[in-house]
This record gives C-alpha cells, structure tokens and sequence, in this order.
C-alpha cells in the first residue's frame, strides 16, 4: 500500500519575501457578472504597507469586487520576511 503522507517540499523564503494563503471564497467571490475576483491581478495591494493593513486592503477590494459581503465564509494570512 502506498503511504498517504505528504512529501516535504522546501523553497527559501529570504528577506522581502511574502506568502500568500486564502481559502476558496476569496477567488471564487463574483461580481454581479459572474466574473470571479481577480486576485492575481490584485497582487500589488499586498507590498503597499505592513502584513494587517495589506490584508486589510485586499479584503476591502473584494467586497467592492462583490458589491456587497461574501457569500461563501474568506480567510486569508500573509507571512512576510
């Protein structure tokens, strides 16, 4: 039987850089199109000020993306070096 444990994956995380994890109803929160939120395209709100206030500002350009709250529960968490 094959083993069902994850392998380890390792990258470097230097000085200056950041991660990005979120939860599915932050890139699949929609306009009043249908158009999903564009969260690549949002990529530059997070180098703008410290981890919170980015968060903060990403947060705030999906709800505008929506015109309204999300439907679907959104958590994000940046880790920056």
């Amino acid at each position: 039987m094959a083993s069902t444990r994850p392998k380890p994956y390792q990258v470097a995380f230097t000085d200056g850089d950041q991660i990005l994890f979120f939860t599915d109803g932050v890139i699949e929160a929609r306009d009043n199109a249908g158009a999903f939120y564009p969260l690549a395209q949002r990529i530059g709100l997070l180098h703008a000020r410290d981890p919170q206030a980015a968060l903060e500002e990403l947060r705030a350009d999906a709800l505008r993306h929506v015109g309204g709250p999300l439907d679907d529960d959104a958590a994000m968490l940046l880790l920056r070096r």
